[in-house]
Protein backbone atom coordinates (compact mmCIF):
# COMPACT_ATOMS: atom_id res chain seq x y z
CA UNK A 1 0.00 0.00 0.00
CA UNK A 2 0.81 4.01 -0.32
CA UNK A 3 1.88 4.71 2.82
CA UNK A 4 0.72 8.41 4.08
CA UNK A 5 1.80 8.52 7.49
CA UNK A 6 4.23 11.43 8.93
CA UNK A 7 6.17 10.61 12.16
CA UNK A 8 5.48 13.60 14.82
CA UNK A 9 6.79 13.04 17.82
CA UNK A 10 9.69 10.44 19.05
CA UNK A 11 10.64 9.89 22.72
CA UNK A 12 13.08 6.67 24.20
CA UNK A 13 14.60 5.34 27.35
CA UNK A 14 17.92 5.02 27.65
CA UNK A 15 18.61 1.50 26.89
CA UNK A 16 20.19 -0.91 29.98
CA UNK A 17 19.72 -2.74 33.46
CA UNK A 18 16.35 -0.77 35.18
CA UNK A 19 16.25 -3.53 37.72
CA UNK A 20 14.09 -0.60 39.94
CA UNK A 21 11.82 0.32 37.51
CA UNK A 22 8.73 -1.94 35.74
CA UNK A 23 7.49 -2.24 32.42
CA UNK A 24 5.08 0.36 33.56
CA UNK A 25 7.41 2.85 34.51
CA UNK A 26 9.67 2.83 31.05
CA UNK A 27 7.45 2.38 28.74
CA UNK A 28 5.20 5.92 30.42
CA UNK A 29 8.59 7.57 29.59
CA UNK A 30 8.92 7.18 26.08
CA UNK A 31 5.18 7.33 25.64
CA UNK A 32 5.76 10.86 27.65
CA UNK A 33 8.39 11.84 25.47
CA UNK A 34 6.99 11.02 22.66
CA UNK A 35 3.98 13.24 23.40
CA UNK A 36 5.83 16.04 24.28
CA UNK A 37 7.72 15.72 21.62
CA UNK A 38 4.84 15.70 19.06
CA UNK A 39 3.35 18.99 21.01
CA UNK A 40 0.00 17.23 21.95
CA UNK A 41 -1.83 15.58 25.05
CA UNK A 42 -2.79 11.88 25.95
CA UNK A 43 -6.23 12.78 25.50
CA UNK A 44 -5.41 13.64 21.61
CA UNK A 45 -4.17 9.89 20.38
CA UNK A 46 -7.07 7.78 18.75
CA UNK A 47 -5.45 4.19 18.91
CA UNK A 48 -2.31 2.66 20.46
CA UNK A 49 -0.02 -0.42 19.06
CA UNK A 50 1.69 -1.55 21.63
CA UNK A 51 4.83 -4.22 20.78
CA UNK A 52 6.39 -6.31 23.32
CA UNK A 53 7.80 -9.41 22.92
CA UNK A 54 8.63 -11.36 26.43
CA UNK A 55 6.88 -9.82 29.71
CA UNK A 56 4.77 -13.14 29.72
CA UNK A 57 7.84 -14.68 30.31
CA UNK A 58 10.09 -12.38 32.34
CA UNK A 59 7.64 -10.38 34.17
CA UNK A 60 4.49 -12.68 33.97
CA UNK A 61 2.33 -9.79 32.55
CA UNK A 62 0.08 -11.48 29.72
CA UNK A 63 -2.55 -10.87 27.65
CA UNK A 64 -3.06 -6.93 28.21
CA UNK A 65 0.39 -5.58 28.56
CA UNK A 66 -0.66 -2.26 26.21
CA UNK A 67 -3.61 -1.56 28.56
CA UNK A 68 -1.72 -1.51 31.93
CA UNK A 69 1.16 0.02 30.70
CA UNK A 70 -1.19 3.52 28.99
CA UNK A 71 -3.63 3.22 31.77
CA UNK A 72 -1.23 3.75 34.76
CA UNK A 73 -0.54 7.33 32.55
CA UNK A 74 -4.21 7.61 32.73
CA UNK A 75 -4.87 6.33 28.80
CA UNK A 76 -7.73 4.62 28.65
CA UNK A 77 -11.04 4.23 26.29
CA UNK A 78 -9.00 4.18 23.01
CA UNK A 79 -8.33 0.89 21.07
CA UNK A 80 -5.11 -0.99 22.24
CA UNK A 81 -3.72 -3.56 20.18
CA UNK A 82 -0.84 -5.27 21.79
CA UNK A 83 1.44 -6.80 19.31
CA UNK A 84 3.98 -9.74 19.76
CA UNK A 85 6.60 -10.40 16.67
CA UNK A 86 10.06 -11.87 18.61
CA UNK A 87 12.34 -9.02 17.91
CA UNK A 88 10.12 -7.21 15.16
CA UNK A 89 7.33 -6.88 17.62
CA UNK A 90 7.71 -3.24 17.97
CA UNK A 91 8.45 -2.27 14.30
CA UNK A 92 5.25 -4.60 13.28
CA UNK A 93 3.77 -2.40 16.00
CA UNK A 94 4.53 0.76 13.75
CA UNK A 95 3.56 -0.86 10.73
CA UNK A 96 -0.21 -0.99 12.16
CA UNK A 97 -0.25 2.16 13.48
CA UNK A 98 1.28 3.53 9.75
CA UNK A 99 -1.35 1.27 7.92
CA UNK A 100 -4.03 2.64 10.27
CA UNK A 101 -3.50 6.23 9.45
CA UNK A 102 -2.54 5.58 5.85
CA UNK A 103 -6.23 4.04 5.40
CA UNK A 104 -7.51 7.08 6.89
CA UNK A 105 -9.25 5.18 10.29
CA UNK A 106 -7.54 7.45 12.93
CA UNK A 107 -5.38 10.74 12.60
CA UNK A 108 -2.79 10.21 15.50
CA UNK A 109 -1.79 6.97 17.08
CA UNK A 110 0.63 5.65 19.11
CA UNK A 111 3.31 2.94 18.64
CA UNK A 112 5.36 2.02 21.59
CA UNK A 113 7.55 -0.76 22.13
CA UNK A 114 8.49 -1.54 25.89
CA UNK A 115 10.83 -4.73 26.90
CA UNK A 116 12.14 -5.71 30.28
CA UNK A 117 14.51 -8.42 29.60
CA UNK A 118 16.88 -8.68 33.00
CA UNK A 119 16.05 -11.03 35.63
CA UNK A 120 17.68 -12.28 38.83
CA UNK A 121 17.43 -15.64 37.25
CA UNK A 122 19.01 -15.69 33.37
CA UNK A 123 17.37 -18.65 32.50
CA UNK A 124 14.25 -16.07 32.50
CA UNK A 125 16.02 -14.07 30.58
CA UNK A 126 17.00 -16.42 27.34
CA UNK A 127 14.26 -18.44 27.68
CA UNK A 128 12.45 -15.27 25.75
CA UNK A 129 15.03 -15.81 22.89
CA UNK A 130 14.33 -19.55 22.62
CA UNK A 131 11.47 -19.21 22.18
CA UNK A 132 11.57 -17.12 19.24
CA UNK A 133 12.07 -20.42 17.25
CA UNK A 134 9.96 -23.82 16.83
CA UNK A 135 9.96 -25.41 20.17
CA UNK A 136 9.04 -28.67 18.96
CA UNK A 137 12.00 -29.10 16.82
CA UNK A 138 14.44 -27.06 19.56
CA UNK A 139 16.57 -30.44 20.32
CA UNK A 140 17.20 -31.01 16.88
CA UNK A 141 17.89 -27.53 16.11
CA UNK A 142 20.75 -27.75 19.03
CA UNK A 143 22.16 -31.08 18.35
CA UNK A 144 22.73 -29.51 14.16
CA UNK A 145 24.53 -25.92 16.23
CA UNK A 146 26.56 -28.41 18.04
CA UNK A 147 27.18 -30.63 15.02
CA UNK A 148 28.01 -27.78 12.80
CA UNK A 149 30.40 -25.86 15.25
CA UNK A 150 31.96 -29.53 15.52
CA UNK A 151 32.87 -29.61 12.46
CA UNK A 152 34.05 -26.42 11.78
CA UNK A 153 35.97 -27.06 14.86
CA UNK A 154 34.33 -24.70 16.68
CA UNK A 155 33.07 -26.85 19.76
CA UNK A 156 35.93 -25.63 22.24
CA UNK A 157 35.25 -21.90 21.73
CA UNK A 158 31.11 -21.64 22.75
CA UNK A 159 30.95 -24.63 24.53
CA UNK A 160 27.52 -25.38 25.86
CA UNK A 161 25.08 -23.68 27.21
CA UNK A 162 23.08 -21.92 24.68
CA UNK A 163 19.49 -21.06 25.82
CA UNK A 164 20.86 -21.12 29.46
CA UNK A 165 24.03 -18.81 29.44
CA UNK A 166 23.54 -17.13 26.50
CA UNK A 167 20.99 -16.82 23.77
CA UNK A 168 20.86 -19.68 21.19
CA UNK A 169 20.41 -16.68 18.94
CA UNK A 170 24.08 -16.37 19.37
CA UNK A 171 24.84 -20.01 18.07
CA UNK A 172 22.99 -19.53 15.11
CA UNK A 173 24.75 -16.28 14.30
CA UNK A 174 27.72 -17.84 14.66
CA UNK A 175 27.06 -20.64 12.12
CA UNK A 176 25.52 -17.85 9.49
CA UNK A 177 29.23 -16.46 10.75
CA UNK A 178 31.39 -19.59 9.95
CA UNK A 179 29.36 -20.31 6.64
CA UNK A 180 30.02 -16.67 5.19
CA UNK A 181 33.95 -16.82 5.68
CA UNK A 182 34.31 -20.36 4.42
CA UNK A 183 32.06 -19.45 1.00
CA UNK A 184 33.61 -15.20 0.75
CA UNK A 185 36.67 -15.34 2.62
CA UNK A 186 35.51 -12.90 4.99
CA UNK A 187 37.55 -12.53 7.90
CA UNK A 188 37.12 -12.43 12.01
CA UNK A 189 38.86 -9.14 11.90
CA UNK A 190 35.73 -7.72 9.55
CA UNK A 191 33.56 -8.75 12.23
CA UNK A 192 35.40 -7.55 14.88
CA UNK A 193 35.37 -3.39 12.65
CA UNK A 194 31.33 -3.89 12.84
CA UNK A 195 31.79 -3.77 16.58
CA UNK A 196 34.36 -1.38 16.69
CA UNK A 197 32.41 1.11 14.78
CA UNK A 198 29.24 0.77 16.59
CA UNK A 199 31.35 1.62 19.36
CA UNK A 200 32.55 4.85 18.60
CA UNK A 201 28.69 5.57 16.88
CA UNK A 202 27.41 4.40 20.39
CA UNK A 203 29.85 6.87 22.47
CA UNK A 204 28.26 9.42 21.19
CA UNK A 205 24.75 8.48 22.01
CA UNK A 206 23.21 9.58 25.82
CA UNK A 207 21.00 6.76 25.25
CA UNK A 208 23.18 3.87 24.81
CA UNK A 209 23.42 0.94 26.90
CA UNK A 210 27.36 0.74 26.57
CA UNK A 211 29.32 3.94 25.58
CA UNK A 212 33.16 2.75 25.90
CA UNK A 213 35.34 2.88 22.98
CA UNK A 214 36.97 -0.22 21.60
CA UNK A 215 39.33 -1.19 18.72
CA UNK A 216 39.81 -3.50 16.61
CA UNK A 217 42.12 -5.07 19.32
CA UNK A 218 39.57 -4.86 22.25
CA UNK A 219 37.06 -7.05 20.41
CA UNK A 220 39.52 -9.71 19.18
CA UNK A 221 40.75 -10.12 22.43
CA UNK A 222 37.02 -9.79 24.60
CA UNK A 223 36.05 -13.39 26.01
CA UNK A 224 34.81 -16.25 23.28
CA UNK A 225 31.13 -16.97 22.96
CA UNK A 226 30.54 -18.86 20.18
CA UNK A 227 33.08 -18.92 17.37
CA UNK A 228 34.07 -16.37 16.08
CA UNK A 229 31.85 -14.16 18.23
CA UNK A 230 33.61 -12.52 20.90
CA UNK A 231 31.23 -10.80 23.53
CA UNK A 232 31.53 -7.53 22.06
CA UNK A 233 30.21 -9.31 18.47
CA UNK A 234 27.00 -9.90 20.22
CA UNK A 235 23.95 -7.59 21.44
CA UNK A 236 23.12 -7.47 25.02
CA UNK A 237 19.97 -8.13 26.40
CA UNK A 238 18.90 -4.72 28.07
CA UNK A 239 15.34 -2.91 29.21
CA UNK A 240 13.84 -0.11 27.50
CA UNK A 241 11.31 1.38 25.63
CA UNK A 242 10.32 3.20 22.52
CA UNK A 243 7.51 5.19 21.40
CA UNK A 244 6.68 7.58 18.19
CA UNK A 245 3.28 9.47 17.43
CA UNK A 246 2.14 8.67 14.01
CA UNK A 247 0.21 11.34 12.36
CA UNK A 248 -1.95 11.73 8.69
CA UNK A 249 -1.04 14.84 6.99
CA UNK A 250 -3.97 16.29 7.76
CA UNK A 251 -2.92 16.16 11.42
CA UNK A 252 0.39 16.67 11.16
CA UNK A 253 0.01 20.24 8.82
CA UNK A 254 -1.55 21.44 12.51
CA UNK A 255 1.53 20.16 14.94
CA UNK A 256 5.12 19.51 13.17
CA UNK A 257 7.63 20.93 15.19
CA UNK A 258 10.32 19.76 13.85
CA UNK A 259 10.44 18.87 10.44
CA UNK A 260 7.99 17.12 8.29
CA UNK A 261 9.17 12.74 8.14
CA UNK A 262 7.27 10.83 6.29
CA UNK A 263 6.84 6.89 6.11
CA UNK A 264 7.49 6.17 2.60
CA UNK A 265 7.04 2.60 2.62
CA UNK A 266 7.16 -0.02 5.37
CA UNK A 267 6.86 -3.74 4.13
CA UNK A 268 6.57 -6.75 6.79
CA UNK A 269 6.60 -10.36 5.83
CA UNK A 270 7.40 -13.62 7.31
CA UNK A 271 10.02 -16.54 6.31
CA UNK A 272 9.30 -19.48 3.85
CA UNK A 273 10.94 -22.39 2.67
CA UNK A 274 13.12 -21.29 0.01
CA UNK A 275 17.03 -22.89 -1.13
CA UNK A 276 20.14 -21.36 0.70
CA UNK A 277 21.05 -19.01 -2.08
CA UNK A 278 17.35 -17.98 -3.26
CA UNK A 279 16.40 -14.02 -2.02
CA UNK A 280 14.99 -14.42 1.75
CA UNK A 281 12.56 -11.90 3.95
CA UNK A 282 15.31 -9.24 4.27
CA UNK A 283 15.67 -9.28 0.03
CA UNK A 284 12.30 -9.50 -0.27
CA UNK A 285 11.21 -6.63 2.18
CA UNK A 286 14.07 -4.17 0.80
CA UNK A 287 13.10 -4.95 -2.93
CA UNK A 288 9.35 -3.74 -2.00
CA UNK A 289 10.07 -0.86 0.01
CA UNK A 290 12.58 0.46 -2.28
CA UNK A 291 9.57 0.52 -5.04
CA UNK A 292 7.10 1.71 -2.71
CA UNK A 293 9.75 4.67 -1.64
CA UNK A 294 10.79 4.62 -5.57
CA UNK A 295 14.30 5.26 -4.61
CA UNK A 296 17.12 2.38 -4.77
CA UNK A 297 19.60 1.47 -1.64
CA UNK A 298 22.34 4.16 -3.25
CA UNK A 299 19.77 6.75 -2.14
CA UNK A 300 19.75 6.03 1.67
CA UNK A 301 21.89 8.56 3.80
CA UNK A 302 21.59 6.74 7.08
CA UNK A 303 20.59 2.99 8.03
CA UNK A 304 19.57 1.24 11.02
CA UNK A 305 20.08 -2.32 10.92
CA UNK A 306 18.96 -5.37 12.98
CA UNK A 307 22.51 -6.18 13.86
CA UNK A 308 21.45 -8.78 16.38
CA UNK A 309 25.29 -9.96 15.81
CA UNK A 310 28.03 -8.39 14.08
CA UNK A 311 28.03 -11.06 11.37
CA UNK A 312 24.49 -10.21 10.73
CA UNK A 313 25.06 -6.25 10.06
CA UNK A 314 28.16 -7.51 7.45
CA UNK A 315 25.43 -9.71 5.91
CA UNK A 316 22.61 -7.16 6.02
CA UNK A 317 24.95 -5.04 3.96
CA UNK A 318 24.68 -7.35 1.10
CA UNK A 319 20.74 -8.53 1.59
CA UNK A 320 19.76 -4.54 1.58
CA UNK A 321 21.59 -3.90 -1.49
CA UNK A 322 24.06 -1.95 0.36
CA UNK A 323 27.21 -3.97 -1.57
CA UNK A 324 26.93 -6.65 -3.89
CA UNK A 325 26.75 -10.36 -1.88
CA UNK A 326 29.73 -11.39 -0.69
CA UNK A 327 31.53 -7.69 -0.39
CA UNK A 328 30.46 -7.17 3.36
CA UNK A 329 33.80 -7.16 4.28
CA UNK A 330 35.17 -4.95 1.84
CA UNK A 331 32.15 -2.74 2.43
CA UNK A 332 33.32 -2.30 6.42
CA UNK A 333 36.87 -2.37 5.16
CA UNK A 334 36.32 1.09 2.88
CA UNK A 335 34.31 2.42 5.83
CA UNK A 336 31.43 3.40 4.04
CA UNK A 337 29.09 2.67 7.34
CA UNK A 338 31.27 5.07 9.53
CA UNK A 339 30.36 8.17 10.82
CA UNK A 340 31.80 10.49 7.57
CA UNK A 341 31.59 7.59 5.30
CA UNK A 342 29.20 7.09 2.17
CA UNK A 343 26.36 5.60 4.03
CA UNK A 344 26.49 5.33 7.67
CA UNK A 345 25.10 2.52 9.32
CA UNK A 346 24.03 2.02 13.15
CA UNK A 347 24.75 5.79 14.05
CA UNK A 348 22.87 5.10 17.09
CA UNK A 349 25.26 1.87 18.27
CA UNK A 350 23.01 -0.35 17.10
CA UNK A 351 21.90 -3.46 19.17
CA UNK A 352 25.34 -4.12 19.80
CA UNK A 353 25.87 -0.91 21.80
CA UNK A 354 22.73 0.99 22.04
CA UNK A 355 21.48 -2.61 23.37
CA UNK A 356 18.58 -4.68 22.24
CA UNK A 357 15.52 -5.12 24.20
CA UNK A 358 14.05 -6.71 21.87
CA UNK A 359 10.40 -5.43 22.16
CA UNK A 360 11.86 -1.70 22.01
CA UNK A 361 13.89 -2.10 19.13
CA UNK A 362 12.45 -1.68 16.02
CA UNK A 363 10.46 1.24 17.11
CA UNK A 364 14.17 2.61 18.81
CA UNK A 365 15.58 2.83 15.14
CA UNK A 366 12.72 4.70 14.05
CA UNK A 367 13.67 7.24 16.69
CA UNK A 368 17.15 7.09 15.51
CA UNK A 369 16.17 8.21 12.12
CA UNK A 370 13.62 10.34 12.59
CA UNK A 371 16.26 12.77 14.60
CA UNK A 372 18.73 12.32 12.03
CA UNK A 373 16.47 13.61 8.93
CA UNK A 374 15.48 16.35 11.29
CA UNK A 375 19.13 17.08 12.02
CA UNK A 376 18.46 16.56 15.89
CA UNK A 377 21.29 13.59 16.24
CA UNK A 378 23.96 15.86 17.82
CA UNK A 379 27.58 14.63 17.29
CA UNK A 380 26.47 11.86 15.42
CA UNK A 381 24.78 13.51 13.22
CA UNK A 382 24.79 12.67 9.23
CA UNK A 383 25.23 15.79 7.50
CA UNK A 384 22.18 15.93 4.88
CA UNK A 385 20.58 12.98 5.86
CA UNK A 386 17.01 12.89 3.60
CA UNK A 387 16.77 9.63 3.77
CA UNK A 388 16.86 6.71 6.02
CA UNK A 389 16.19 2.92 6.52
CA UNK A 390 15.27 0.61 9.18
CA UNK A 391 15.68 -2.83 9.27
CA UNK A 392 14.53 -5.15 12.11
CA UNK A 393 13.98 -9.03 12.43
CA UNK A 394 12.60 -11.70 14.76
CA UNK A 395 12.72 -15.16 15.30
CA UNK A 396 13.92 -18.16 13.33
CA UNK A 397 12.37 -20.94 11.32
CA UNK A 398 14.49 -22.96 9.01
CA UNK A 399 16.68 -21.12 7.17
CA UNK A 400 14.92 -17.49 7.68
CA UNK A 401 13.93 -14.74 9.98
CA UNK A 402 10.30 -15.95 11.11
CA UNK A 403 9.05 -12.06 11.03
CA UNK A 404 10.72 -8.97 8.73
CA UNK A 405 9.97 -5.43 8.34
CA UNK A 406 11.87 -3.10 6.44
CA UNK A 407 11.24 0.90 7.10
CA UNK A 408 11.82 4.05 5.08
CA UNK A 409 11.38 7.33 6.26
CA UNK A 410 12.15 10.78 4.19
CA UNK A 411 11.85 14.52 5.03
Amino acid sequence: MRFKAIIAGVGMTRFGKHLDEGLKAIGVEAVRAALADAGIEARDLEAAYVGNAAAGLVTGQESIRGQVILRSMGIGRIPVVNVENACASASTALHQACAMVSAGYYDTVLALGVEKLYHPDKRKSFAAFSGAVDVEVMAALLEALKQGASAAGAEAAGGDGAGEKRSMFMDIYAAAARAHMQRYGTTVEQFAAIAAKNSLHGSLNPRAQFRDVLSVADVLAAPMVAEPLTRPMCSPIGDGAAAVVVMSDRKASQCARHGVVRVVASVLHSGWDHGMDEPGTVEECAREAYEEAAIGPKDLDVVECHDASAPAELMAYESLGLCAKGEGGAFIDSGAPRLGGRQPVNTSGGLLRKGHPVGATGIAQIVELTEQLQGRAGPRQVAGAKVGLAHNGGGAIGLDAAAMCVTILAR
